[in-house]
């Protein structure tokens, strides 16, 4: 589960990012732009062609964790849940679908973090329990791919998209997003639906 994909990210970040997983915040990837992201637009697996879409940075509170290829899907609903219940604590309002940022990968698994963008940025002062933060959402130009069936089976997604990233010989920066847009426990529900941007330079 996951290898492939592991290798993909591997392969599109040709450098690793251990500055970033060092930061107490997410820090701004591109010039920021102020357009939204997008609603869903149909896309073909099949054929892994992306859209080129403008991601606009949001205030976050997320969670940076390590796990396993196997362990992944489960640590970030994980995540996910502890987020949630820190921003209802704090009387805060979500507003988005949850991401999943990869920073790294390697043989062990992958450094990623899960966020849940904000309906507004709350005081910086705020703290919460159980690791999480605030931050902000990645932002810049992005091609946009779609991912729908098992979690379990998103490694052809990927291999669609690296193929068509070598095939049109894109420029893209290390950075890889995973937007779930709806919810689910198990990595082997068929009705996921899942976003994946990669990042351009």
């Amino acid at each position: 589960m996951m290898k492939t994909a592991m290798r993909i990210v591997a392969a599109l970040w040709l450098a690793t990012v251990p500055a970033l997983a060092a930061e107490t915040t997410p820090p701004a990837l591109t010039t920021p732009s102020p357009a939204p992201i997008p609603a869903p637009t149909p896309m073909t697996t099949e054929s892994a062609t992306g859209a080129v879409v403008e991601l606009d940075s949001r205030p976050c509170a997320y969670i940076e964790a390590k796990a396993s290829r196997e362990e992944v899907f489960g640590a970030l609903i994980g995540a996910f849940a502890k987020i949630r219940a820190a921003i209802e604590k704090a009387g805060l309002k979500t507003q988005g679908h949850p991401l999943g940022v990869f920073l790294t990968a390697d043989d062990d698994g992958f450094t990623f973090r899960a966020m849940i963008p904000l309906e507004s940025a709350p005081d910086p002062k705020l703290t919460f329990a159980d690791a999480v933060k605030l931050g902000q959402t990645p932002i810049g130009k992005a091609m946009k791919f779609e991912h729908r069936g098992e979690y379990d089976e998103i490694d052809s997604t990927y291999e669609a998209i690296t193929a068509w990233l070598d095939e049109k010989g894109v420029d893209a920066q290390d950075v890889f997003v995973e937007e779930y847009l709806n919810e689910t426990k198990t990595s082997e529900d068929p009705n996921l639906q899942v976003d994946i941007y990669v990042l351009l330079r």
